[in-house]
């Protein structure tokens, strides 16, 4: 079975490295600095499971290089959604699966509405892990495990999850077939909108935010909002999931940031419009109120559109 990990970051490089590491064929598309040195040095994955190395070769930015894919691993920034699922045509079939496992609830229907062929499942990717440096990824925690499964569920679609559940198994990644995957999408969304927001806004841990009562109240309340709309739309959440969302927490390592808090940090373009912007539009539609979620994104949406202002600013020869 042929990958294609398409946004070779945190999570798509790490996830692709275990599947090489299985055995499998595995193409990486990359850009910039990021990919010169994958050409030149090859992946390097510093885990808490130890170093792993994919060697030079199967990493590119045209997809016209790769071929016809399986499994398209789909990881890039959810702002990038729309121009990237444009350029999948070359490595798709008709019985490719694209499994998105990006930040948000709506990029699985943007794909499978801009995709010629092929069929796109949800998933969710439950890890810590970053670019530390061109061609070198740092995973520092989490379970290290995928979710995924058909948006409308099939016997075709059954059998190719079960196809997919078992290399990633021999791979050694902790992998699931979720029953309800719009449900699995809507709880992770609940915790990073809130999660990513506060700390990107306050630039505080999570530790840091948790030992403050006003702020611990402020994270609750913006949990709160997101499952209220969950709710407000029917999504089948069980009675209680906030209360777990909450323990939980309390066991993350206190040094913990978001992917958010470090694309601010770092000058880049931020996923608000994906995580606290579509909050608010989803509870614009469903009748919920999300005043924290406005403040978040009042308070990150221009930082995001500078970025990304300069962003095409240093594109230009």
């Amino acid at each position: 079975m042929k990958f294609v990990v398409v946004g070779s970051g945190g999570v798509g490089g790490f996830f692709g490295a275990k599947i090489v590491a299985g055995g499998h064929d595995v193409w990486f598309v990359a850009r910039g600095k990021h990919l010169a040195a994958m050409r030149t040095s090859g992946l390097h994955v510093h885990s808490t499971e130890g170093i792993m190395v994919v060697p030079p070769g199967k990493m590119t930015d045209r997809f016209a290089d790769i071929g016809a894919a399986d499994v398209i691993l789909f990881c890039v920034k959810s702002y990038d959604t729309e121009s990237t699922a444009q350029q999948l045509a070359p490595i798709l079939t008709r019985d490719s699966i694209v499994i998105s496992l990006q930040n948000g609830i709506t990029n699985e229907e943007n794909i499978q509405s801009i995709i010629p062929s092929g069929t796109v499942f949800g998933g969710v990717a439950y890890i810590y892990s970053t670019i530390t440096a061109p061609g070198v990824i740092t995973e520092t925690g989490g379970p290290k495990k995928i979710v995924f499964g058909p948006m409308t569920s099939s016997p075709a679609s059954s059998v190719r999850s079960s196809q997919i559940l078992e290399v990633m198994e021999s791979a050694g990644i902790k992998a699931e077939v979720a029953g309800d995957i719009t449900a699995a999408l809507w709880k992770k969304f609940i915790f990073i909108a809130a999660v990513a927001g506060l700390t990107s806004m306050t630039r505080l841990t999570l530790g840091e935010i948790l030992a403050v009562n006003e702020t611990r109240t402020l994270l609750t309340e913006a949990l709160k909002e997101v499952d209220a709309v969950a709710r407000a739309m029917n999504v089948n959440i069980e009675p209680g999931h906030l209360d777990t969302v909450l323990e939980t927490l309390t066991k993350f390592n206190n040094n913990t940031r978001s992917s958010l808090y470090y694309d601010l940090a770092n000058g880049k373009p931020m996923e608000i419009e994906a995580l606290s912007g579509t909050v608010i539009r989803y509870g614009e539609r469903s009748g919920v109120a999300t005043p924290i979620h406005r403040t978040i994104y009042a308070a990150l949406l221009p930082y995001h559109r500078k970025h990304s202002q300069q962003l095409l600013i240093d594109k230009k020869p």
